[in-house]
């Protein structure tokens, strides 16, 4: 099976131009432009609307803490 960007990590794009992936069997959000295109080992970003934080590590899309979001107004 051909993963997208050699991750072991499912993700897919919506037509939203949202993110998601498959992490510990649960679908997640991973965000919007936040998201590292094309992501590589070590990326790291945080999802504005949840504030989780997400790195690359070993091929993989791992959730790594969350943190509160400031309000970009």
């Amino acid at each position: 099976m051909l993963l997208a960007y050699f991750l072991r990590t499912r993700i897919w794009q919506t037509g939203a131009l949202e993110w998601w992936g498959r992490i510990d069997n649960q679908e997640v959000y991973l965000g919007r432009r936040e998201f590292p295109l094309p992501p590589e080992q070590g990326d790291q970003w945080q999802v504005r609307a949840t504030g989780d934080i997400f790195r690359v590590v070993d091929g993989e899309i791992r959730r790594i803490g969350r943190q509160p979001v400031e309000d970009f107004a």
